[in-house]
């Protein structure tokens, strides 16, 4: 399991403790992509400081974290959902 972390010099971040997720920004993404491009932009978009990709029957842990974008991926490698913690 791998979670895309943030350049912390990268302009309007505060690195990894940036500001809470808003999934509700990124809902276009749904049926996009998730190529580099499209994930790139729902980081940047959602305003988490973490993205975390998730593939079908993918174990993750279950603790919260308001600083995390969760994107769940299909075997066509489309996005299925995009979520917060």
């Amino acid at each position: 399991c791998s979670s895309i972390q943030p350049d912390p010099g990268a302009p309007g971040r505060a690195g990894a403790a940036a500001g809470a997720c808003h999934a509700e920004a990124v809902a276009w993404a749904v049926g996009q992509p998730a190529d580099e491009a499209v994930m790139a932009r729902v980081w940047r978009e959602s305003g988490a400081g973490l993205i975390r990709p998730i593939a079908p029957g993918q174990a993750v842990t279950r603790d919260f974290r308001a600083d995390r974008v969760n994107v769940h991926i299909d075997r066509d490698n489309r996005i299925t959902a995009v979520s917060c913690g």
